[in-house]
């Protein structure tokens, strides 16, 4: 019996090619787009989850609130980990790591600058779970000046010697390390990455009992099914006990006071699995992921398959009036209605386990692509993971089965007297069916079409938005402090260049990676009246070399010797001190963590300009006078700003750094910071287009099955005179009905879901009644044209052929 149904299914497929191509090709898109999808979501949903502990990781963070501005940040103060594994059983284990940056190693004669470097508690390794290859995880970091590096850092750095017992040195810090271990590569889906941990008991500050400083990634053990919220209700008296006395110390004001004038400080847990997913803090170790953009895309993956079924539904009941009279003969010969049911079953999972196959060669194909434009490093494991090929038979067994369900019980359910008759009718509920599927399609193609629009148009406008400054030819020459005390020197040869506009030496920069500073301050010695602000370091050449806008005062001068006890203000600082445009010659206070008070007076307001994402409102914003290396800002005005960066280099190379020249642009680093987005919207613009193609596939059965059903009809009105435009219309009409169905339907929805989306940008665009327009043009057009191929088609056909059994 099988064989007799698999020998009829190969006929079938065989006798009707053209179908059976558009089938597996639509199928395999709609499951290989599926498959990519479930491979990117997997991946971003099991950060960490190697871990051993990862279940009872929490990662402490610092919450604050301070006139209304909000502090959220990834570190916490050095006394954290010990203070809490001393007052609280539950806490099984306490470590901390400090991140380094990476600085210049030397080994001989040998210079190196790339490896990642952090310090770390000696038992980190007890907590995190990193194979060792080498030494022992549990002493490798229990001494001072010792260290552990990644098997590939120690094959960069000693080639095929021994790693074990070498010594690092760095110049910078005149500090040597001792390798003591050596682990395996940190994994692709870790929240952080490091090539090199040196032990903690390196640095003094790590003793440091301030609870007024942070830097500190401090991350918690706690038993096994313990609810980390019944820990974290009891933290804010850790904050009374330990934080208050310092904060009374340095403000003059008691914790409880501090919060009955609306402020807060405090400490709250976050579980290791949920950082990268579901993190928001200022100081992340690295660029997280986002929840909603994986649940889209999960979403977005059911829909394709979905879609990909409904186009294999479409095909097979289009193609059902060919089978009609082969389902009649076999009934009227004895066949049940379950062995037909079998029989297309079986055709439709052997089709769906073709396409299978043709969708795992476009996912090995594609996958390269789409890891360059996500950034993952995603792969399909046929050969190293056992589990994975009985997974997908069992999917394709599962698709097979949902795409065939309905063809299968349709066909069969074919009455054997009226198709041997050629009286073969699809019945209403069937043709209504069918076409709520097509809505469905189009429905799901009108909300990615809008919504892909609406992410393009506010990339736009963050592209074109005035940020308050110049963006545009502005190089930044990064880690400059390995200048030492010639970084002015430097500057000033840069300036000889006719080339450069103007150079500024600051390590704050308004895009990309840079120093933050929180600064609290209040305002004519009042105390209680404390303000969160953000602290630039700048010097006299910053603004002007950034092309920002004074709007009162004026900019630090050289000629003014008190300008060291000057700040300028940005306006929103301005306006939250009540003074407006009146700032000038009133006075800001910062208390520091001993106590010690110092004053500033304001000398001037800068126009607000955009120096976090554009997701968040500009905040209080204070520059001092101060000479913090790091970077040198560099205005150019040149059309080659090649042939300006290659003078720079050379000139770098004249001072004799350890390092090769590190640099980039300024609009660039901007760019960066909207990456996610960018990438966000090239994706939905692929999957938008895939699913449109795949829904004219099934657009395309349907019209196809309705110039089958209709052929009489059309023949008769080709014989009294209709022509091909009048036959074209009256097939076309109903289809477009559907697709404007769907776009009417489609609409609310996706206005509702991208407003949610504008919503995490402080600025943003409106959307405009014409992207739904547009869309529903475009779908209307496609549509059009996909249906008018085989209303084009029956129109043309020789009626005597349709008329001919009459």
């Amino acid at each position: 019996m099988l064989h007799n149904f698999l020998t009829i299914a190969f006929r079938n497929l065989w006798r009707n090619k053209a179908f059976s191509v558009i089938n597996i090709s639509g199928l395999a898109i709609g499951i290989a787009t599926c498959l990519i999808i479930l491979l990117f979501v997997r991946h971003e949903m099991s950060y960490d989850q190697f871990h051993k502990k990862a279940d009872r990781i929490v990662r402490v963070v610092f919450r604050g609130s301070i006139n209304g501005e909000l502090m959220k940040e990834g570190h916490v103060m050095p006394p954290t980990a010990q203070t809490l594994k001393a007052d609280y059983p539950e806490v099984l284990e306490a470590t901390r790591f400090r991140v380094a940056g990476t600085p210049i190693v030397t080994y001989a004669d040998k210079k190196f600058k790339e490896g990642s470097f952090a310090f770390a508690d000696s038992n980190f390794f007890s907590v995190f779970t990193f194979p060792f290859l080498q030494g022992d995880p549990r002493t490798a970091l229990r001494q001072p000046n010792t260290a552990v590096i990644t098997q590939e850092l120690a094959q960069k750095y000693f080639g095929s010697e021994n790693p074990m017992g070498k010594v690092l040195n760095i110049k910078s810090w005149n500090a040597s390390y001792k390798i003591t271990g050596v682990m395996q590569k940190m994994p692709a889906n870790s929240h952080f990455h490091f090539d090199l941990l040196a032990s903690m008991a390196s640095i003094s500050d790590a003793k440091s009992p301030s609870w007024m400083t942070s830097e500190y990634y401090t991350y918690l053990v706690l038993p096994s099914g313990y609810d980390y919220k019944k820990l974290e209700s009891k933290l804010p008296q850790v904050i009374e006990k330990y934080m208050g006395p310092q904060l009374q110390q340095a403000m003059g004001m008691n914790i409880a006071q501090f919060r009955q004038k609306g402020n807060d400080l405090g400490l709250m847990l976050q579980p290791l699995t949920s950082i990268h997913l579901h993190s928001d803090n200022l100081y992340e170790l690295e660029p997280g992921g986002d929840s909603r953009y994986v649940y889209l895309f999960g979403v977005i993956a059911l829909f394709m398959l979905l879609i990909a079924c409904i186009n294999f539904m479409n095909l097979s009941t289009a193609s059902a009036s060919k089978r009609a009279r082969e389902v009649g003969i076999r009934k009227v010969l004895g066949s049940l209605q379950r062995d037909l049911v079998r029989q297309f079953l079986l055709e439709s999972i052997l089709l769906t386990g073709i396409a299978l196959a043709l969708a795992v060669f476009l996912v090995q194909l594609t996958l390269p692509f789409f890891n360059l434009l996500a950034g993952t490093e995603l792969n399909l494991p046929l050969a190293s993971d056992s589990r994975l090929l009985p997974i997908l038979i069992l999917f394709g067994l599962l698709v097979g089965t949902l795409a065939g369900s309905y063809p299968a019980f349709f066909l069969s359910s074919f009455n054997p007297v009226s198709v041997l008759k050629g009286r073969f009718t699809a019945g209403r509920k069937s043709i209504g069916f069918r076409s709520a599927l097509v809505i469905f399609q189009f429905f799901v193609s009108v909300t990615l079409m809008v919504g892909t629009g609406v992410v393009y148009r506010q990339l736009q406008y963050i592209q074109n938005k005035k940020l308050g400054y110049e963006k545009e030819q502005v190089l930044v020459v990064q880690e400059s402090w390995m200048l030492g005390n010639r970084e002015e020197a430097f500057r000033r040869q840069l300036l000889q260049d006719p080339r450069v506009v103007n150079a500024s030496i600051s390590a704050y920069l308004p895009a990309g990676p840079s120093n933050y500073n929180n600064f609290t301050v209040y305002a004519e010695d009042n105390a209680f009246q404390l303000v969160k602000t953000l602290r630039y370091e700048v010097d006299h050449r910053y603004i002007p070399t950034l092309g920002m806008e004074m709007v009162a005062g004026r900019n630090f001068s050289e000629d003014f010797a008190t300008d060291a006890e000057g700040v300028v203000i940005n306006e929103t600082a301005a306006n939250l001190f009540g003074w407006k445009e009146k700032a000038l010659g009133h006075t800001l206070t910062n208390s520091n963590n001993q106590g010690e008070k110092k004053s500033y007076r304001v000398i001037g307001i800068v126009k607000d300009f955009h120096f976090k994402s554009l997701h968040e409102r500009i905040s209080p914003l204070i520059m001092v006078l101060g000479n913090n290396s790091g970077s040198i800002i560099v205005k150019a005005k040149t059309r080659d700003i090649q042939d300006l960066l290659a003078s720079v280099k050379k000139q770098w190379s004249q001072f004799n750094t350890e390092a090769p020249l590190s640099y980039s642009f300024l609009d660039e680093r901007f760019e960066a910071t909207y990456r996610s987005e960018q990438k966000v919207g090239q994706i939905l613009g692929i999957f938008a287009g895939l699913t449109i193609f795949v829904a004219c596939l099934g657009l395309f059965g349907l019209a196809a099955f309705t110039a089958e059903q209709r052929r009489k009809e059309i023949g008769i009105r080709k014989v009294v005179g209709a022509s091909v435009s009048d036959i074209v219309a009256l097939l076309s009409k109903d289809f477009l009905k559907l697709v404007l169905i769907a776009n009417l339907l489609a609409w609310p929805l996706v206005y509702y879901l991208m407003n949610r989306w504008l919503e995490n940008f402080a600025y943003h665009i409106g959307i405009g009644w014409w992207m739904f327009a547009l869309a529903g043009v475009s779908a209307l057009l496609i549509a059009l044209l996909t249906v008018s191929f085989q209303a084009i088609k029956a129109a043309l056909t020789n009626p005597v052929k349709s008329l001919r059994t009459e």
